[in-house]
C-alpha cells in the first residue's frame, strides 16, 4: 500500500533530516536573575520574542482531556496574561470548551523557535463572567465578531458552502449590530500551578527553570532547575 514503506516519500525524509534547529546566536538566561514570579518573566520573554521578530508570538498550544481522558490539543490566542493567570476565549460550546467544563485542569504551550525559547504552564481553568466574555468580544475585530456570530465550532460541517453563506450572514450582521449578542462566547483564565521556562542551547545545555506551588493556593511559588 502507499505510504506503508519507510522509502515512499524520499523527499520528506531529505527535508526532515536537512533541517537545522538554531543556527543562530541565542540569547543567554541566567536563572539566578529571574524574579520570584513567572509573569514578570513571562511578560518580559514575549516582549523579548516579538522584538526579535517572532511571528505571532501570542499563539499557543491549550492542551486538554475529552471524557475518555484522551488528551487534546489545539492553536489558539493569548488574550491577556495578569495576576489571574493566563486568558484566552472559545465558545463553551466547543470542543474544548466541554472538555473544560468536564475536566478544568489544563496545560498551555509557547513556542518561540526564532530565540529558541518555550514556556510550558499548567492549571485549572475557570470561564469568566458573561460581561467580561462580553467585553472580550467586543475590543476584537467584526471578523472576529463575525466568526464568532457563526458558530457551531468543531461541529460537522456539511459542505464548504454551507460554511460559505453563514459566514457571509454573520458578516453582515456584525457589521450591522456590533454589539450583537453571542452567548457561547467565554472568556477563560488558566491559573497557573506550575510555569516552567526553557530556554535552548545549542551544545544541548539547555536551561530550564520550574516555578510551582500548590494548585489553587496563593502561597509562594518554588523555583527549581530542571535537567535538559
Amino acid at each position: 500500500m502507499p505510504g506503508d514503506s519507510d522509502t515512499s516519500s524520499p523527499s520528506f525524509h531529505a527535508t526532515l533530516h536537512s533541517l537545522k534547529v538554531w543556527d543562530t546566536p541565542l540569547p543567554v538566561f541566567d536563572p539566578d536573575t529571574a524574579p520570584s514570579t513567572p509573569l514578570p518573566l513571562f511578560r518580559e520573554w514575549f516582549t523579548h520574542a516579538a522584538a526579535a521578530g517572532q511571528l505571532e508570538p501570542h499563539t499557543m498550544s491549550l492542551a486538554t482531556v475529552d471524557p475518555e481522558g484522551r488528551p487534546d490539543v489545539r492553536i489558539l490566542m493569548l488574550h491577556d496574561a495578569d495576576d489571574r493567570g493566563w486568558h484566552f476565549a472559545s465558545h463553551s460550546t466547543s470542543a474544548k470548551g466541554r472538555q473544560l467544563a468536564a475536566h478544568p485542569d489544563a496545560a498551555l504551550a509557547f513556542y518561540w523557535p526564532t530565540v529558541a525559547r518555550q514556556i510550558r504552564i499548567r492549571g485549572r481553568v475557570t470561564a469568566c463572567a458573561p460581561e467580561e466574555s462580553r467585553a472580550d468580544l467586543a475590543v476584537r475585530s467584526r471578523g472576529a465578531l463575525a466568526a464568532a456570530l457563526t458558530g457551531r465550532q468543531s461541529e460537522v460541517l456539511a459542505s464548504a458552502q454551507e460554511l460559505a453563506e453563514a459566514s457571509a450572514a454573520a458578516w453582515e450582521r456584525a457589521g450591522a449590530e456590533p454589539d450583537a449578542p453571542v452567548p457561547t462566547w467565554t472568556r477563560y483564565v488558566l491559573d497557573p500551578a506550575e510555569v516552567e521556562f526553557f530556554q535552548g542551547d545549542a551544545a544541548r545545555r539547555h536551561v530550564r527553570l520550574r516555578y510551582s506551588r500548590p494548585p489553587q493556593a496563593p502561597g509562594p511559588w518554588t523555583r527549581e532547575l530542571l535537567w535538559p
